[in-house]
């Protein structure tokens, strides 16, 4: 048996991952005090954003991806919150924007993530919102230990934090410093606005258990919370990447219009197995296409991580991503042409363009004309991460969700609350002729992108992972690794991957590097050197730098979950019983 640097955690009960331990043992514990998989997800977001604030704040967005037993059902939901009404190109060009900051309170949209659990609480958990906000508030109040990677964000932010949010530095430079790995933090400002959620939760929840949620949205969307940011957003005029200062565009109209929706996923066969994804206003579609290209080649027979795979595999992510560029929007505002993109005939049509001998240095989405990228000259710039979370329960029911934004290195504290607000609307164009183009009610394509499987109609495994443009190029080598070549969920998880940069970031300032592929130092040597003979532009990457999988494997006719997590980073875990 092959080494895996972790065990495959196996249990019949219950299993649940995430990108932080302590956040995976609070969904552990939600799953034994009797809940299901929706109670333990939410669970675990709560707690990740106090654990993971640089990665995932409550302001956020997200995807999250259900099957549901009794209904025999897989959904979406749809946890994207939209661009503001005064967000128009015609404000931004009239300031002298070209591209839409990454930082500051001009790329905020209406926070979606919490209504999108609310919902999913509403519809299908079983606990109250204050048991599973609870161990969130406990991190916040008591504290938690200061870990490497934590330490690192706070040092890289710690200027800006002295210098321009004093909210910020105060609860997370404690004396005016950066804490050291092992010292305790708090946020006792979230764990103060998290109580009044739940006292407001509570004090309904006697008419029912939706009036209870319906009081915590309330509070959140059309009460003090949403006062307290569009106060704070109207007077605090916030710096940004280009050197000016503005103060925020959202309304108390804006929060008080939103709410997140449950919807169809969007779904592809793959040599047998039904890969479902969140629809084109997350990028999910485009692991469906990649699947789709590769199902023509026969990868087991080339070999794992040899010369002809990951040159195949890498011209087919090329083909995916260009598609993603020219055509993914919200479909509220775009007619996505899905069905065309996501079948059969047109990914044999597009297979033949992957050249064996060579590197495609174009760009080549259907049906339009090949053109060629400039290289970026804006050099390397810090992308915007996230964390992940899964969860499979005893019902065989199961869950994967990949919350992201409102991440503290972008935007400062709001005073009184605790957390900041988000920046995905730096992901819009300000070009007319662009589907991402900024228009207000809009929501941005996010690069977030869960996935779950299914078998013979029978639930059989989720998997995610953080990592911006190359979560659906990291994740799809997994489920390759499990399916074409045999592996366990764990050893999957382990392997060396690659990674192109050939398409247009999604992030500010949405750079392009034609032909490059990152690597692994893992790939050997005379890998690399055929790929370069290819025309890749390779580029070594890190030693175990590429992602964060998580996955969660179900045996519907044992019950059996094998649960796995990347070791990169040290700190995502499988937990189950």
């Amino acid at each position: 048996m092959e080494f895996t640097t972790r065990p495959v955690i196996m249990g019949t009960n219950g299993m649940v991952s995430s990108t932080h331990y302590l956040a995976t043992e609070g969904g552990l514990m939600a799953l034994k005090r009797g809940g299901n998989v929706v109670d333990a997800g939410a669970t675990m977001w709560f707690s990740l954003t106090v654990l993971k604030p640089y990665l995932a704040g409550v302001a956020g967005e997200v995807p999250i991806l259900v099957y549901w037993a009794d209904e025999g059902r897989v959904l979406a939901v749809n946890g994207q919150g939209p661009a503001p009404a005064a967000a128009t190109m015609d404000w931004f060009k009239d300031n002298g924007y070209r591209l839409i900051p990454e930082d500051g309170f001009l790329p905020a949209v209406v926070p979606g993530a919490f209504d999108a659990w609310l919902t999913l609480l509403d519809e299908y958990g079983s606990m109250s919102l204050e048991e599973v906000l609870d161990p969130a508030i406990k991190l916040a109040e008591e504290g938690f230990p200061v870990y490497p990677s934590l330490k690192r964000a706070l040092t890289r932010n710690a200027e800006r934090f002295k210098r321009e949010w004093p909210t910020s530095a105060e609860v997370y430079l404690p004396g005016g410093k950066v804490s050291e790995v092992g010292s305790l933090i708090k946020n006792p400002d979230w764990a103060r606005t998290f109580k009044k959620v739940a006292e407001a939760e509570r004090r309904e929840r006697r008419w029912g258990r939706s009036a209870g949620i319906d009081a915590a949205r309330d509070y959140f969307y059309r009460g003090l919370i949403a006062e307290t940011i569009v106060d704070f957003m109207q007077t605090f005029k916030c710096r940004d990447v280009y050197g000016q200062e503005h103060h925020g565009l959202l309304t108390l109209e804006d929060f008080a219009g939103y709410r997140a929706r449950i919807e169809e996923p969007i779904t592809s066969n793959y040599r047998g197995f039904d890969v479902y994804k969140c629809d084109t206003w997350c990028q999910g579609a485009v692991l469906l296409q990649q699947l789709n290209l590769l199902e023509g080649f026969d990868l087991a027979s080339m070999g794992h991580n040899t010369v002809e795979y990951l040159h195949t595999y890498v011209e087919c992510a090329k083909l995916a991503f260009a598609d993603r560029e020219r055509y993914y929007a919200d479909p509220d505002f775009v007619d996505v042409p899905l069905g065309r993109l996501l079948s059969k005939e047109y990914a044999t049509d597009r297979r033949g363009l992957v050249d064996p001998d060579h590197a495609s240095l174009e760009m080549r989405p259907g049906g339009v004309a090949p053109y060629r990228l400039r290289k970026s000259e804006e050099g390397d710039w810090f992308e915007g991460d996230t964390v992940h979370l899964e969860a499979v329960d005893g019902s065989g029911n199961m869950l994967s969700a990949t919350p992201s934004g409102a991440w503290i290195r972008t935007s400062p504290l709001i005073p009184g609350l605790g957390f900041c607000m988000g920046t995905r609307g730096q992901m819009f164009h300000l070009d007319p002729n662009h589907v991402e183009r900024l228009e207000p009610g809009k929501k941005p394509s996010t690069t977030l992108t869960p996935s779950l499987v299914m078998r013979d109609d029978k639930p059989y495994m989720v998997f995610g992972t953080p990592g911006g443009d190359n979560q659906d190029q990291w994740t799809l080598q997994f489920f390759l690794n499990h399916v074409d070549f045999g592996m366990n969920v764990q050893l999957a998880l382990d392997q060396p991957t690659v990674h192109t940069r050939h398409v247009s970031g999604s992030f500010w300032p949405h750079a392009a590097y034609p032909g490059r592929v990152y690597v692994e130092p893992r790939i050997p040597g005379e890998v690399v050197e055929g790929m370069e003979r290819r025309d890749h532009e390779i580029v070594v990457s890190r030693p175990w730098s590429h992602g964060r999988c998580l996955a969660i494997r179900y045996d519907p006719e044992t019950g059996v979950m094998f649960g796995g997590a990347s070791p990169r980073t040290c700190e995502a875990y499988a937990i189950g019983w």
